[in-house]
C-alpha cells in the first residue's frame, strides 16, 4: 500500500476513489472499503482512500473532539488489511477548511486525485462551511465525468453502525457491542516502554505500552489479549486509566500482566486486544489494598478465558 502526505497538482493516475476520517475502521467502513474494491477491480483503477489528519473538530474545538478509536498507524494498517492500494493523508488546517465546495472538487478530487469513481457516505459534507454535499459532488461528476455512489447506513442489531455508537458502546463497558461494531475485538497498539515498574514492587510485573491516544474510549481493568510475541496471543489481564492510587493527576496508562510469561521486551510493537471489562478503576487506602485487589482481578481475567 501507497501513503502520501498531501495531494499533488496533477495525478498521476485515474483512481478508484473514497474519502472519510474512518476512525475505528467499523463494519460501516468496511463496507465501504469493500464497494470500494470492487469498483476499484471492475474499473482496473487503483483502489484509494482520501483521509484527513487530524480530525476536524481537533481542530475547531480541540476540548469537544471526541475520542480517538485508532491512532493513525493503526488506521493505515487496517487500510491495508482491507485491500486499500493508495492511501492520501490530507492536513486538515484552517487553509483546507477555508476551501470552496467546487475548489475541493476541481483542485483535489478531479486534478490532483484524478478520481473516476467516488464512494461517500449519504451524509457526506465538505469545502468552507459544508457547504458541498453528495448531490453537489454527483452533479459535477456528470459534468466533468466521473462517477459518484453513495454508501448507506449499516446496522447491527438494529442500530446504525458509526464511530459515535463504538464510542458509546466502550465507555460504558460494553465490549461484546462494540466487537459486533467493529468486527473484531477493540485493540491498542503501541511500543512497549519503561514505566515506574510499580507492577513489579507489587508482584505483578506490567508491559508499559505507549499510547498515540490522549483521550482513550475506555477505561477500567480488562481481560485481554496481547499480540506480536509470538505466533499465538498472550492472555492477561490490562489496566487503561490515570492510576489514582499511585499517581495524582496522572495521564491515561495502558498496563498488561501477562500470565505465565516472563522475558525482557522493551521497545517491542504489540497490540492489545480488550475481550472484556473486569471493573472500573478505583483508588485504594493504600498498595497493600491495591495489591489484593490486582491478585484478584488477575482470577476474573483467568476464569474469564476458562469459561470463554
Amino acid at each position: 500500500m501507497l501513503i502520501f502526505r498531501g495531494i499533488p497538482q496533477q495525478a498521476d493516475t485515474a483512481v478508484a476513489l473514497t474519502i472519510g476520517n474512518f476512525d475505528g475502521v467499523h463494519r460501516g467502513h468496511q463496507a465501504m472499503l469493500g464497494s470500494l474494491q470492487q469498483a476499484a477491480r471492475k474499473l482496473g483503477l487503483p483502489a484509494c482512500v482520501l483521509t484527513f489528519e487530524p480530525h476536524p473538530r481537533e481542530l475547531f474545538t480541540p476540548d469537544q473532539a471526541p475520542a480517538r478509536l485508532t491512532s493513525l498507524r493503526e488506521k493505515l494498517e487496517l487500510f491495508a488489511s482491507f485491500g486499500v492500494d493508495r492511501v492520501y493523508l490530507l492536513r486538515f488546517n484552517r487553509h483546507l477548511a477555508q476551501l470552496s465546495a467546487d475548489d475541493f472538487i476541481d483542485r483535489l478530487l478531479r486534478q490532483g486525485l484524478g478520481a473516476r469513481w467516488i464512494l461517500v457516505g449519504d451524509d457526506f459534507r465538505f469545502g468552507a462551511k459544508r457547504a458541498g454535499d453528495f448531490s453537489l459532488l454527483q452533479q459535477a461528476g456528470a459534468k466533468h465525468g466521473f462517477e459518484v455512489e453513495a454508501m448507506h447506513s449499516v446496522t447491527v442489531d438494529g442500530i446504525r453502525v458509526s464511530s459515535t455508537a463504538v464510542r458509546e458502546a466502550l465507555a460504558r463497558g460494553d465490549l461484546l457491542q462494540a466487537t459486533r461494531f467493529l468486527g473484531r475485538p477493540y485493540f491498542i497498539s503501541g511500543r512497549v516502554v519503561h514505566g515506574d515498574k510499580t507492577g513489579r514492587k507489587l508482584g505483578y510485573p506490567t508491559a508499559n505500552i505507549q499510547m498515540k491516544h490522549n483521550k482513550p474510549p475506555l477505561a477500567g481493568i480488562f481481560a485481554v489479549e496481547l499480540h506480536g510475541l509470538g505466533d499465538a496471543p498472550l492472555q492477561g489481564a490490562a489496566s487503561l486509566g490515570v492510576r489514582p492510587t499511585v499517581k495524582q493527576n496522572g495521564k491515561p496508562t495502558l498496563e498488561v500482566h501477562l500470565f505465565n510469561f516472563s522475558g525482557e521486551i522493551y521497545g517491542r510493537h504489540v497490540r492489545v486486544d480488550f475481550l472484556h471489562k473486569l471493573r472500573d478503576e478505583m483508588k485504594f487506602a493504600n498498595l497493600e489494598a491495591l495489591t489484593a485487589q490486582i491478585a484478584a482481578d488477575v482470577a476474573d481475567a483467568k476464569k474469564y478465558f476458562l469459561n470463554r
